[in-house]
């Protein structure tokens, strides 16, 4: 007699696993069964049974087996990306083996570009799969929460109120005003009735609009729209030894988020079964949140706005694999790596010997997945 699985009726091999792979939208009884088993599961609606949801349901409906392991396929991934790597090591307007200049210039910028590419594409990649957690929405991150315009103007009055202020305390300044900035949408969320999933990410967008704006008028009023300027179009051209060591701050917070994952996917089925669980959901919402804030404002620092980024990976990869953190990390650092420097490369080549930021080239696949993903939602 074949022993049945205890969820999906699934038939079950003689080691317990599923033979299928089970997908169906999870109840509130179902994530927390799974939840206190120890298997990571998507966030559950605020329609799954009564648990309060903060940003609405998420589009996808979660699954509920976990993914096959097939370690190889992170080793090639892993091997594709270190592939870009080289390849963005090898692209720029010099030559770096013609000469004593050229070899030294290797190290100055094109070593510290591509750091300053993973890094910042790990970073902002992880924090946006942490923000969709949260708010339980696969439409939220730095951008579209207006994270990265808080920190823009936490920047710009540091620079009005403390000129000769550092890197560091510059960083400090706009984590800080992410972190405000992040934490006042959440705050709104709680406030209003979320009745669909596509409100969650306007209330974000309306508020960095404001936010924006504001900044635009002071930057106006003191002569600071170059400067300005150069904050809201990411580039990595002024990456160079000496500017961009502030940014292992951020390899810093993947390792947090990486030791707070369970924590993190529990939260993420929304306030009762975490805490039914054991789980203390308003110190990891506001942990997580400052994670983000970290991660936003040191890369708006050294490099601008990254929009998108953290909409676009972590969407892919929940899309293939499911909404367990822990097994998704290594994922999504892989893939916001890949696609900052395949967007960094084109930005180099389109124009070569000059650059296109590349903000513009990943605003524009970013925009291409967010219109998919709104369109998926509608068709849902």
């Amino acid at each position: 007699m074949t022993p049945e699985g205890p969820d999906s009726g699934a038939p079950v091999r003689e080691n317990g696993r599923p033979a299928r792979r089970v997908r169906r939208t999870a109840t509130a009884g179902t994530a927390t069964a799974a939840a206190t088993a120890g298997t990571a599961s998507a966030p559950a609606g605020a329609e799954a049974g009564g648990t309060a949801v903060i940003g609405g349901t998420r589009p996808v409906a979660p699954e509920l087996a976990p993914p096959r392991r097939r370690p190889w396929l992170l080793v090639v991934a892993a091997v594709v990306v270190l592939g870009l790597l080289a390849a963005s090591l090898a692209i720029g307007v010099y030559d770096i083996t013609g000469n004593d200049f050229g070899s030294e210039m290797f190290w100055i910028t094109r070593v510290p570009r591509t750091l300053a590419l993973v890094l910042a594409g790990a970073a902002m990649a992880t924090s946006g799969l942490v923000m969709q957690m949260l708010t339980q929405n696969r439409f939220v991150d730095a951008t579209t929460s207006g994270t990265t315009e808080w920190a823009a103007l936490g920047l710009l009055l540091s620079a009005l109120l403390l000129p000769g202020l550092g890197l560091v305390g510059k960083m400090v300044i706009g984590s800080c005003f992410a972190f405000v900035g992040a934490m006042l949408f959440m705050l709104i969320l709680r406030r209003i009735v979320i009745r669909t999933t596509l409100v969650v990410p306007l209330i974000g967008i309306m508020l960095g609009a404001i936010v924006s704006s504001l900044t635009t008028f002071l930057a106006a009023q003191f002569n600071l729209l170059q400067m300005l300027g150069t904050w809201f179009m990411g580039s990595f051209t002024a990456v160079v030894r000496g500017r961009y060591e502030v940014l292992w701050v951020v390899a810093v917070v993947t390792i947090l988020v990486f030791l707070m994952a369970d924590r993190i996917t529990v939260a993420g089925l929304g306030k009762d079964v975490a805490t039914s669980v054991g789980v203390r959901y308003e110190a990891i919402l506001i942990g997580g949140t400052a994670l983000v804030a970290v991660a936003a404002g040191v890369t708006t620092v050294v490099v601008g706005f990254l929009p998108l980024l953290g909409l676009v990976v972590p969407n892919i990869v929940s899309m293939i694999r499911g909404d367990n953190v822990r097994s998704n990390l290594p994922w999504v650092c892989l893939g916001g790596i890949a696609l900052v420097v395949v967007c960094d490369i084109i930005g180099r080549l389109i124009i070569m010997p000059f650059e296109i930021p590349v903000s513009m080239v990943l605003g524009l696949v970013g925009a291409v997945v967010f219109v998919t993903l709104l369109l998926r939602q509608r068709e849902r």
